[in-house]
């Protein structure tokens, strides 16, 4: 039976609120620099990964310094917002670290950390996995030396607690599965393959059957990627669009609002990334379709900064990588890319808005990237390297955070910005989470977010058209791929309530039995839970609304208590009325008394 509770939001939530206005009426100074305001002086640092450490139900955020140590900033209520509470340091082991993920690895519901680090004295590049547990923040062992990439995460074995999948030397493909602290080693595919390095393999649901994570893509070494399901059996083979040089990271996102997950590639069509583009391809479908090939502003032309051929062992890899999330909330994911100027004069952030398309090369998909020039904010910071979105304020619209390279110093600078755009628009915060407990879960009444869930809505919009979109959650994790633990779906101008929202969760390997379960009548603005427990029974999942309000809602209220306040006043007036007229009334009683009386 589902069970589902409706809470308001702790003070946390609402430390602030941001302003909602016209949807359309995109403004270049919608941006407010907070950077000051969430880490104060601490600004400084690669962003690797986040999650919520502490059980506060807040976002922390995880950052890399000096390659050696990790420092979680934990969300506070008092300013600076971010503040360096736990420190992670594999000094003594004379390692790098090369990527962080956070997670619940031995199943107690609370949240591990789990690093991948290379030996700074070793010539190979190869890596290690080591996790530090939660629960006594202590260091423990290592489970693997010998991966020549970074690892990706998915629960195989459909229990809900991530395990770990990577290339050996001799380029057979493993499988750690993770049970308490224990490591059960497997391999994963029956044949060896060359993976690319770096990688942006992903664990995503690309036939809409709602078994979160049930296929497996994979980039070989030639850029050529295949698709397997969870039995590691069936191979669909592609390839990578023609007169492509350069080859960046894939990403995986409902690109045009139909419920499916597209493929989105950037490319360089030159070895100097002078001519770039940006290429979709929709499930099952061999085509690749251009969503962006104007990189002209006004005189100067722009593109991807091309990655290094063979970066430094230990160096933090950074690929040509879109980071998405769906910035104005129109229901339509947006993009954050960095570019460089082709003439050589820098690089800087830049937004890419998801919009209707208005060529021929993009007529079959319906909708094209879009470059914002003219976004101020980011243009400020200069030497930008790394830009991502992130719901600073836990107010479900998507801010940035931008990492860019000063000259002359080592390590980034980081920079927060807080979206101010106004927008009459909607959105559904969604947060699937480990289900291994309910309520008695130990210090934590909920759980830790997991890799692989699957989440999609349908609704109709202000028009009376049909509206659906998806997303994964947490389906890639190496190479600073900085996906957020949860999912933030747009819903444009329409005020509706979510006619159906379903969530998916991966299954055992082999099993038929689709774990899935689906809610109705969702209140817009409202960050939903999702506690999938226990895993093989659906209907007894449960879910815990917050409601997030936001100055639409103040605007009703007071519109709700104006129009109540009017209605008083002429019940008032009426009342007055009504009463001098029984007054007038009982006077003249009166005196037709007295002169019956006579």
């Amino acid at each position: 039976m589902l069970v589902g509770s409706l809470c308001l939001p702790s003070d946390s939530a609402l430390r602030h609120c941001s302003k909602l206005g016209s949807a359309e009426g995109y403004s270049a100074s919608a941006l407010q620099d907070v950077t000051t305001d969430l880490f104060g002086s601490e600004n400084h640092g690669t962003v690797a990964a986040f999650g919520d450490f502490n059980s506060d139900k807040q976002t922390d955020i995880f950052i890399i310094r000096e390659q050696s140590e990790l420092v979680i900033f934990l969300a506070d209520l008092k300013a600076p917002y971010f503040k360096p509470k736990v420190h992670i340091t594999k000094k003594d082991f004379n390692c790098i670290i090369t990527g962080v993920v956070p997670g619940d690895y031995d199943g107690d519901s609370q949240m591990d950390v789990l690093l991948t680090v290379q030996l700074k004295t070793k010539a190979t590049s190869d890596t290690m996995v080591v996790v530090f547990w939660g629960n006594n923040q202590t260091l423990g062992k290592l489970f693997f030396d010998g991966f020549i990439n970074e690892i990706i995460l998915r629960s195989f074995n459909g229990d809900m607690i991530p395990d770990i999948f990577g290339v050996s030397a001799d380029f057979s493909t493993e499988v750690c599965y993770l049970t308490g602290r224990n490591a059960v080693w497997q391999p994963a595919l029956s044949s060896p393959v060359k993976i690319r390095i770096p990688h942006s393999n992903a664990f995503i649901d690309l036939n809409k059957d709602f078994t979160a994570g049930d296929q497996l893509y994979l980039r070989l070494n030639l850029n050529v990627p295949f698709f397997q399901d969870g039995n590691f059996t069936k191979t669909q083979p592609g390839s990578i669009p023609e007169n492509v040089k350069k080859v960046g990271q894939s990403s995986f996102v409902d690109f045009n609002g139909d419920g499916f997950q597209d493929h989105l590639l950037p490319v360089c069509l030159d070895d100097a990334c002078h001519r770039s583009a940006i290429y979709l391809s929709k499930p099952g479908e061999p085509e690749w379709v251009q969503v962006l090939t104007d990189f002209q502003r006004r005189e100067t032309l722009w593109g991807f900064v091309p990655p290094q051929t063979t970066p430094p062992a230990g160096e933090l890899h950074n690929p040509i990588t879109l980071h998405l999330g769906d910035y104005n909330m129109d229901g339509f994911p947006d993009a954050l890319v960095i570019l460089r100027n082709t003439s050589g004069s820098g690089q800087q952030a830049f937004l890419l808005e998801n919009v209707p398309c208005d060529n021929a090369s993009c007529k079959d998909v319906g909708r094209m990237f879009r470059v914002h020039w003219d976004q101020s904010d980011l243009g400020a910071i200069p030497g930008a390297a790394v830009a991502t979105f992130f719901d600073i304020y836990e107010d479900g619209i998507l801010d940035m955070i931008v990492l860019s390279k000063e000259e002359g110093k080592e390590g980034f600078a980081i920079h927060a910005l807080k979206n101010n755009f106004e927008a009459d628009a909607y959105f559904v915060k969604v947060i699937v989470l480990s289900g291994l407990c309910s309520n008695d879960c130990p210090g934590n009444p909920f759980g830790v977010n997991q890799p692989g869930p699957y989440v999609s809505y349908t609704t109709v919009d202000s028009n009376g058209y049909l509206k659906n979109a998806s997303a994964g959650q947490l389906s890639q994790s190496a190479h600073l791929s900085l996906q957020l633990p949860y999912t933030v779906l747009g819903l444009g101008r329409s005020a509706n309530f979510l006619d159906h929202l379903y969530v998916g969760i991966p299954r055992p390997l082999g099993d038929k039995d689709v774990r899935k379960q689906e809610w109705t009548a969702i209140i817009p603005n409202s960050q939903l839970i999702v506690i999938p427990h226990p895993h093989n029974e659906p209907r007894s999942w449960s879910a815990k609304l917050y409601l997030t309000p936001s100055n639409i809602v103040l605007l009703t209220a007071i519109a709700l208590s104006g129009v109540c306040v009017f209605i008083l006043v002429i019940i008032g007036i009426l009342h007055w009325q009504e009463k001098k007229a029984d007054d007038r009334e009982k006077r003249q009683e009166a005196h037709r008394f007295h002169f019956d009386a006579m």
